[in-house]
């Protein structure tokens, strides 16, 4: 289940990925619009697991952009697998970056 998304947050979605008119128009009705994903299966002749794969990369692509306004200047999103002992560290520095966040905002 996807949540719903204003048309700003939907465009914005649009600039990060390349999708084809048809995912638009489905992304669009389903996840600004509100309209039921079964009514695009019907009016396309499209699987429901084409529908859902539609709207659902969209609404991804949405939820990143989401992700990386809400990252402050200077601050960067990163993901890895490291031992243990680096990890720990990243940690450590991922809550005083946090801390320091935090306390600019008071």
């Amino acid at each position: 289940m996807v949540g719903r998304l204003t048309e700003n947050e939907f465009n914005k979605a649009l600039e990060n990925i390349r999708v084809g008119q048809q995912t638009k128009d489905i992304a669009y009705g389903v996840l600004v619009q509100g309209k039921a994903q079964v009514e695009f299966v019907r009016s396309t002749g499209l699987s429901k697991g084409a529908v859902s794969q539609a709207v659902n990369r969209v609404y991804d692509a949405a939820l990143k952009v989401r992700q990386e306004s809400a990252i402050p200047p200077g601050h960067k999103v990163v993901t890895a697998v490291l031992p243990e002992s680096q990890a720990f560290q990243v940690e450590k520095w991922a809550k005083e970056a946090a801390a320091r966040q935090k306390g600019k905002k008071r």
